[in-house]
């Protein structure tokens, strides 16, 4: 069950663990296809230590009729125009960001948008199994037929198998998934577009979609420190690498001052 906070950004920023005294708030965004409550585990893993929202996209589970949005910059636009209102609630609270996928790239893009604004930029972005965001993502997956787009994420893991195997069900995410790859195939950073905040990148070992050398180009999006953690596994490493991903998420807001209970 969901459990929405605010009558004004629920929409949009769940929060499954509210946790109002805690010092520092992670807001996560999910891959292509996915829901905020993707990030559920999270949430109870480090409440009350951690606020924990998660971005929930139009166009899937109980936004399902809500349009999709095809472009990841307005996408992060409409998201940061929600976001900015949680940030008020408690002003002076450090947010740091993680984002999965294309996750990453609409919180890159969040980034930059909060960076705009004085005082209240992100204390870190942590980006998971994403390229760097001036590597195009040339895979052609949105144009591919239904037969094409379950092999794709078979071939990535992550989504339910017995999702990719009910007709009923799979007409339900087909269309978000669909939309999502056609918004990723489509954007494309310069080069030189940078945040000023460190970047904090994630990815699995035999992830087949990112490559170390396309991981390494997130060092020329940001003007502060980056840092790469590896672990075992695919696309989808960090849902059989939940404990270390915790520690990397605590360690590094340990770097920047922000000491979190395990």
């Amino acid at each position: 069950m969901t459990t929405h906070t605010s009558s004004d950004t629920s929409l949009w920023v769940r929060r499954y663990h509210p946790a109002p005294d805690s010092p520092v708030r992670l807001v996560c965004f999910p891959h292509a296809g996915g829901s905020a409550s993707y990030f559920n585990p999270v949430s109870a893993a480090l409440s009350p230590a951690v606020e924990v929202a998660a971005i929930q996209y139009p166009g899937r589970q109980d936004r399902r009729t809500d349009p999709c949005v095809g472009d990841l910059g307005e996408l992060a636009a409409l998201v940061w125009e929600q976001l900015r209102q949680v940030l008020a609630e408690r002003p002076g609270v450090p947010t740091a960001l993680f984002g999965h996928s294309m996750g990453s790239i609409v919180a890159f893009e969040v980034a930059r948008l909060m960076e705009r604004e004085p005082g209240t930029g992100p204390l870190v972005l942590f980006a998971s199994g994403r390229r760097a965001p001036s590597i195009p993502h040339d895979d052609n997956v949105s144009s591919r037929d239904e037969a094409g787009i379950v092999a794709e994420m078979r071939a990535l893991g992550g989504t339910d198998s017995r999702v990719l195997s009910d007709p009923e069900l799979l007409e339900m995410v087909l269309p978000a998934l669909r939309n999502d790859y056609r918004a990723v195939e489509n954007y494309c950073s310069d080069a030189g577009t940078r945040i000023s905040a460190p970047v904090s990148v994630l990815v699995g070992d035999t992830d087949p979609r990112t490559s170390m050398e396309q991981v390494q180009a997130w060092s020329g999006h940001t003007s502060g420190p980056m840092e790469i953690h590896t672990y075992p596994g695919g696309h989808f490493y960090l849902e059989h690498n939940q404990a270390a991903v915790l520690g990397t998420i605590r360690d590094t807001l340990a770097k920047h001052g922000i000491r979190v209970a395990s």
